[in-house]
């Protein structure tokens, strides 16, 4: 379950009426049609957020082939697809597990992998725990870089400190916490900020990166438009990049990595899909830590 998806049963995102929700889904294969190779009967799979976009640069800058958007989503118990929505989940992951991969997953592994070329040694900044900022943390720590976690909340600062986060913020607390960042940086400010917020947040999310350095526009939890502090951002040479999830070869690649680094996704709780407005109403309240999974 991601913010998307709430956008589209709240009709903050207007879609065809009678639309199924839900972009994100695993499970397994139970047949295959005429000239599948890639997949067999048994198969455990993951689907993929934009079908249409295989390889290379981004084809497309709308959710119309987007399932649970443009197109049906996996809200339901059975779905025949094409054998280019969905790639192999990670081995021995469940299928609750594998559904978190699709969207919020990919997207960190895109923001900090693909586009930021993230290495050992380098600092991230992530703004609150939903899932792609989770996510973020765990492949940073996994590839050996330093992480800065935000909250509004004390009791999820200290469960990402039990994740193996060191540097926790709250910014409810600590409005100016962009400085604050520059603080704990020796006045460097980090290499990649996973930038969630969107126009109320930007601003600090700049004054905390380093000169030179990545900010990952995923998010706009604050609002769709707003002002943009363009000067600071160019004085500061950083590069503000927006993106929306990934590639069919983003994930294949993203699962290999998962399989290697042993990072298992944080689900916060699970709902029967019958219960799927229960899990609305959770997402909403804003109380989870991680992912919210939905289940036959």
């Amino acid at each position: 379950m991601n913010y998307h998806d709430y956008g589209i049963v709240s009709g903050r995102m207007p879609t065809e009426d009678g639309r199924v929700p839900m972009s994100d889904g695993a499970g397994v294969v139970e047949a295959v049609g005429e000239g599948v190779e890639e997949f067999r009967a048994g198969d455990h799979v993951v689907s993929c957020f934009f079908p249409q976009w295989s390889d290379g640069p981004p084809p497309v800058a709308d959710f119309s082939g987007t399932p649970g958007d443009g197109t049906d989503g996996y809200a339901c118990e059975v779905v025949v697809r094409g054998a280019n929505w969905f790639t192999k989940a990670p081995a021995g992951y469940s299928h609750a597990e594998a559904a978190t991969l699709t969207t919020a997953g990919l997207t960190a592994w895109r923001a900090l992998v693909v586009d930021g070329a993230l290495k050992a040694g380098d600092t991230v900044l992530t703004l609150g725990t939903g899932g792609v900022s989770i996510f973020a943390a765990q492949i940073a720590l996994a590839m050996g870089a330093e992480v800065i976690a935000t909250s509004s909340s004390d009791e999820k600062l200290a469960r990402l400190r039990d994740m193996g986060i060191r540097q926790t913020i709250n910014y409810k607390t600590e409005g100016e916490w962009g400085a604050r960042v520059q603080e704990m940086t020796g006045g460097r400010g980090v290499d990649h900020v996973i930038e969630v917020g969107g126009p109320a947040t930007l601003p600090q999310s700049i004054t905390a990166c380093r000169i030179g350095g990545h900010i990952a526009l995923i998010g706009v939890l604050t609002g769709a438009s707003g002002e943009v502090p363009t000067a600071a951002l160019m004085a500061r040479q950083q590069r503000l990049q927006g993106l929306i999830v990934g590639s069919r070869s983003m994930q294949n690649d993203f699962v290999r990595a998962l399989e290697v680094t042993g990072i298992r996704p944080v689900i916060d709780s699970s709902f029967p899909l019958d219960k799927i407005a229960d899990a609305f109403r959770h997402e909403e309240s804003g109380a989870h830590f991680g992912k919210i999974a939905l289940t036959m």
